[in-house]
Order: C-alpha cells, then structure tokens, then sequence
C-alpha cells in the first residue's frame, strides 16, 4: 500500500472522477433551455387574457393616434367594426375574434385636452372599460357602475 509523504503529489484520480466537462454542462443548460420552451408555448394565456391584452393595445392605439392627431393638427377618426378598427386608413384585425366595441366610432382632435370618454370592450360575456378624463392618456378603466 502506498503512503504520500507531505508535499508530494496525491494519487492520480480517474478521469471521470473529476467533474463535469464544460462540454457535458453546455449540453444539459441546452436542454434545459428547450424544455423551458416548449413549457412556455404549451402554457400560453387562455381565452380569459384575450380582452385585457386588447385593451392595452386598444389603450396604446388610442393614445398615440391622439398624439400623431396632435403632431398633424388635424382630427383623427377611429372607427370599430366586427374584423377590427380602422385609424387614418390603416385597418388593424382585432386579435380576438368576436370583439365588440361601444362607442364604435371616436374623434380625437389635434387639441391637448380631450373630453372624458369611456369606452367598452366585450368578448363573450366579459367587459371591460377604457377611460381618459380628458388629460391623461386612455387606460383600463374600473366598469361605470363600481365604486372607486
């Protein structure tokens, strides 16, 4: 049996006793990358975060047609239908099928100020509000009826 002295070289270990191999740790991180992947396709939003996430982009729409009417010095008109809205001649697809929208037509004047205005969304059974008071840009609103 062999003794090491103090100071000299331990026994040479196995090559496979080392660890891990940077290569071995690159393809586990890989695969675990994928698996968080497909994960997170496999769980995407259900139908109930279709409104809300038409809304924002509702919100973000109105808000900078409202600039860009500003910018020109010139009224903007937005106008809802059953397929989608139309802003200054471009028409947008609503990314939920089945959206309604009341009012469906809204002018929005190059001055600073906007009158209040709400707006409805509704997809199957669910509302949900848009609201400015005229000097804040339009954001989800709580329903007429609630208490603040």
């Amino acid at each position: 049996m062999q003794t090491s002295a103090p100071g000299s070289p331990e026994r040479p270990q196995a090559r496979g006793a080392r660890g891990f191999t940077l290569l071995e740790l690159l393809v586990v991180v890989a695969l675990i990358a994928l698996a968080t992947t497909g994960v997170s396709l496999a769980l995407r939003d259900g139908p109930d975060r279709g409104l809300e996430r038409e809304a924002q982009r509702l919100s973000a729409v109105l808000t900078a047609t409202h600039a860009q009417a500003r910018l020109r010095g010139v009224p903007l008109t937005w106008q809802a239908g059953d397929q989608g809205f139309e802003v200054d001649g471009q028409f947008r697809p609503w990314t939920q099928p089945g959206m309604r929208v009341n009012p469906s037509q809204l002018t929005l004047s190059p001055e600073p100020l906007l009158p209040p205005t709400r707006i409805a969304l509704s997809l199957g059974d669910q509302t949900t509000w848009l609201a400015t008071d005229g000097l804040r840009p339009f954001a989800p609103a709580p329903a007429p009826d609630a208490a603040p």
